[in-house]
């Protein structure tokens, strides 16, 4: 089995390209079930931030289905590979790991040791562990790299200077107006990272905050709790004349301001300077905005240089991270080392049970005069010193299995005993109770739909029918 991890990330992509590329969340679990039903895709886990989109996966031929997690990403988002190619990455076993485990710490975030990531990889993976997509190596993958995170996170100090996207953000407006006392912010969108930003406004003396929603219950539900006012986006137009800052970040798939939008309040602004940021992939603001008067428009990629100070003291304690990691990969190696281990203890089993029953029955047929209670104490008998004569090699082979030639012993192991036909046969019928569970879960998807479509021509045919 292989590991792998293809990708791009603010680092290989700019945002107009990210946006392309981002999953929804009504429509990732039908992503994940397609993606796992792919051939070679033994597990997946796909996670789909702001600042990446990434898709993990367990795999049988690594350099094969790496052309199969690009072919599903082309015919996904419908984008021809030769248009995003050049800002995938991809890594394989030790290095996608590795990849992981910094991703959830957040050291390969924009904002080093944010703490936002660590909740998106874990929701991203339970999500795909409900649906099934997940087995063996990731349920012990994912909770190792979340468990990793949470370590970092609290025996380093990582996470004592505010660096998020929300900070800078924040910090950000802070140059062009220098102090928020006194002026007017809008706050688009009403999830945990603008929550995060009114946080960072009211620290920075923000008085008065507009909180703009879809849903008029969520939009008040946040602007109460620091006192701001509470307004959907058919009412937000009115307000648009009055504010000083917009900041939006909404999981919207078009434009929630355009540039027509705001171009009829420019005017009645008076030269006021009016302070855009857009800190949602895919963005909330039309782009062509940046070029009316007096307005300034910023994205996500912008804030990168916005807290260089703070990071330099964030790079010194990821260091210690760095070496927590490598040595959590090493532990993941060594199970993984160990999963070797279960079918060749249980081909040894198998292969010495079949010699016990064959022995058994030539000895039978050789004292046909043996009753019952004999035949019931001599296969007990035989078969605990077949037990007995296994025991020490099984001990043995689980103990050198996670050595650092753990692989050669295997090999060893499997040639010594000549275990190579038992295994292949376990390999076989193996691969048949795959095939059966996959066509049964296929089947049962049908009966399923056609269930669906039943019940649905049947209140079809109630709603037609004569009164």
């Amino acid at each position: 089995m292989h590991i792998i991890a293809v990708g791009l990330n603010y680092r290989t992509a700019p945002v107009e390209i990210r946006e392309k590329f981002a999953f929804s969340d009504s429509d990732l679990p039908k992503a994940i079930t397609e993606l796992k039903e792919t051939k070679s895709i033994l597990e997946c886990v796909i996670v789909a931030t702001c600042n990446r989109t990434e898709i993990y996966a367990v795999v049988d031929r690594p350099q094969l289905c790496s052309h199969y997690l690009t072919h599903f990403i082309e015919r996904w988002f419908e984008v021809k590979k030769d248009q995003f190619q050049k800002h995938l990455y991809t890594y394989e076993n030790e290095k996608a790991i590795e990849h992981l485990f910094r991703v959830t710490s957040g050291l390969d975030s924009m904002v080093i040791g944010e703490t936002q990531i660590l909740g998106q990889v874990r929701d991203a993976f339970l999500t795909s562990q409900q649906l099934k997509a997940t087995g063996s190596y990731f349920n012990t993958l994912f909770k190792q790299a979340v468990t990793l995170a949470k370590k970092a996170h609290s025996e380093t100090g990582i996470s004592n200077n505010p660096v998020s996207v929300s900070y800078a953000a924040v910090e950000l407006g802070k140059r062009i107006f220098g102090t928020y006392v006194n002026k007017t912010v809008m706050i688009i969108g009403a999830g945990k990272m603008s929550e995060l930003t009114v946080k960072h406004l009211y620290a920075n003396g923000a008085d008065r905050v507009i909180v703009v929603n879809r849903t008029f219950e969520r939009a008040q539900e946040l602007a109460d709790k620091f006192k701001g006012i509470p307004c959907t986006l058919e009412e937000m137009p009115k307000y648009l004349a009055e504010v000083d800052i917009i900041i939006s970040s909404t999981g919207a798939p078009g434009y929630v301001l355009t540039k027509n939008d705001i171009q009829s309040h420019v005017q009645k602004r008076k030269a006021r300077p009016l302070f855009m940021m857009d800190i949602a992939v895919p963005r909330d603001l039309d782009p062509q905005i940046s070029g009316l008067p007096n307005v300034f428009l910023y994205d996500i990629d912008d804030l990168e240089h916005i807290v260089d100070k703070h990071l330099q003291e964030r790079k010194k304690e990821a260091a210690k991270i760095e070496v927590m990691i490598s040595a959590e990969i090493t532990a993941f190696e060594q199970w993984t080392k160990t999963l070797g281990v279960s079918p060749l203890i249980s081909a040894l089993q198998t292969k010495a049970n079949v010699i016990h029953e064959e022995t058994m029955e030539n000895m039978l047929k050789k004292l046909p005069d043996l009753d019952e209670r004999e035949i019931k104490v001599i296969r007990k008998l035989t078969k605990s010193i077949v037990n007995q004569v296994l025991r020490d090699p099984i001990l043995r082979i689980k103990e050198m299995a996670g050595e650092r030639h753990g692989d050669d012993a295997l090999d060893i192991f499997t040639k010594l005993f000549a275990l190579e036909e038992t295994l292949q046969q376990q390999e076989q019928a193996d691969q048949v109770a795959r095939e059966l569970e996959t066509s049964y879960n296929k089947a049962e998807g049908k009966l399923a739909m056609d269930e669906k479509m039943s019940i649905r021509s049947l209140q079809n045919a109630d709603v037609l029918a004569p009164s």
